[in-house]
């Protein structure tokens, strides 16, 4: 979500005043952070780079300097006490609204704050966008109105707001149009989408997934983040009747243990999620699992762990995000009690990344010399004379090209396993762009 605002954000700017990225700080008009709150490691980063460039406004007094995002969103003018020099804080539902806050700082030079709510106000104000790549993301909804005691989204993004069906259609007309073949649907709990229809009625996310696999510009749909709760028979069904869809699931679950998953306020037991599980991979089978996990949540005991490493031997995880407990402020579980030492904690985080990286290396050389159909989505971030594809199952394959295959579907051989990559050679490929 926040790779797809940033984005915005530089749309935004172009459509405005025709700016263009700079990869030197020095030579910026406008310098934006664009920020996260998720974890209080990113949310003290901020403060950190943004103490790097104050150099650059005292050698520059015209240089704006921006903070946006979920920490905008929960700190707003506060940010102003710890770096004064900042010129504009907005949260993620107003990034629309950035030219105006821009010339408010010009007109009257004093900084300007916007971190309200507006809903779903910023979509109808998104230049149209401009993609070079196959590839693309659409958001759908804004926010979440799950309320786990450890996350500050709700509090940061608002609650759970959806686009109508006919908006969400009309960005992927025009990624089409530019040669988009697959799209990713955005949202911080994605399967909670409740749209309205063409006919005033409101429609779930099935209905929507099942209405972009019908456009014929459209080969490949992927979504995130999606939560157990809204993981209803309809989606599952979905995977069954629809190969558009990709093979591959990110569901989190974040423990293996009941009581914890209970203090957490998730909503579901590890029971109804390994239930999930058994009935989408009945409805397609191979598909890959990936997840979330939180190790060391306020009173969890070794008995919790041992319980969350049951589950993942159980489900067999592809790949997974895993953090230490980060208390946010103003969150329920920040005032729980927790006397667990860091170095326990660490620990299991360790056991547990390396079970997962097991199991992640399991189907990779499971993938050794077969046949997968990619996506060419660039240049291979290890070596630039390379390109990367991604397959259905979300794996990332590294081989050699021409960059006039950028865009286009290829079939690659899987020849060797490298670390959370694969590498392979080119088979044919299709003149789809």
């Amino acid at each position: 979500m926040n790779e797809y605002d940033s984005d915005k954000m530089a749309d935004v700017l172009h459509a405005w005043d025709g700016m263009m990225p700079t990869d030197k700080p020095e030579d910026a008009d406008v310098i934006l952070f664009n920020t996260c709150s998720i974890r209080e490691k990113a949310e003290e980063k901020v403060f950190s780079d943004l103490g790097r460039v104050r150099p650059l406004k005292q050698a520059n007094p015209d240089l704006l300097i921006c903070v946006g995002g979920c920490v905008a969103s929960q700190e707003g003018a506060a940010i102003l006490q710890r770096a004064p020099y900042v010129d504009v804080i907005f949260g993620p539902q107003t990034l629309h609204r950035l030219p105006q806050l821009l010339q408010a700082r010009r007109d009257t030079g004093r900084p300007q704050v916007d971190i309200s709510f507006p809903e779903v106000e910023k979509f109808d104000h998104l230049p149209t966008p401009q993609t070079t790549s196959g590839t693309a993301f659409v958001s759908i909804m804004e926010g979440c109105s799950k309320y786990c005691t450890f996350c500050v989204v709700p509090y940061t993004r608002g609650e759970e707001v959806s686009r109508p069906v006919a908006d969400v259609m009309r960005d992927v007309h025009e990624l089409v149009a530019q040669g988009v073949k697959e799209v990713t649907l955005l949202g911080q709990n994605v399967n909670a989408y409740c749209g309205l229809g063409d006919d005033g009625e409101t429609v779930d996310f099935a209905f929507l997934l099942l209405s972009l696999a019908a456009l014929e510009g459209i080969t490949r749909l992927r979504y995130t983040t999606s939560h157990p709760k809204e993981m209803t028979q309809r989606l599952i069904d979905v995977y069954s009747t629809t190969p558009k869809l990709v093979s591959h699931l990110h569901l989190p679950v974040q423990s293996g243990s009941d009581r914890i998953l209970a203090a957490m306020k998730r909503g579901h037991t590890v029971l109804e999620y390994k239930s999930i599980i058994r009935r989408v991979r009945a409805a397609r089978p191979g598909i890959c699992i990936t997840s979330d996990f939180i190790v060391g949540f306020p009173g969890e005991t070794e008995q919790d762990f041992e319980l969350t490493m049951k589950l993942i031997d159980e489900i067999g995880f592809d790949n997974s995000f895993s953090y230490l407990y980060s208390p946010r402020p103003g969150t329920p579980a920040a005032e729980m009690r927790d006397d667990t030492p860091h170095e326990v904690k660490a620990l299991r985080l360790k056991r547990l990344q390396d079970r997962i990286m097991e199991q992640e290396d399991g189907v990779a050389q499971a993938m050794l010399g077969t046949t997968q159909r990619a996506l060419v989505e660039g240049v291979s971030k290890k070596d630039a004379h390379e390109l990367a594809a991604r397959t259905d199952n979300n794996r990332v394959v590294n081989f050699s090209g021409a960059p006039s295959l950028i865009g286009s579907f290829v079939d690659l051989k899987i020849t060797q396993v490298v670390r959370h990559t694969l590498r392979g050679e080119l088979v044919a490929h299709s003149n789809e762009r």
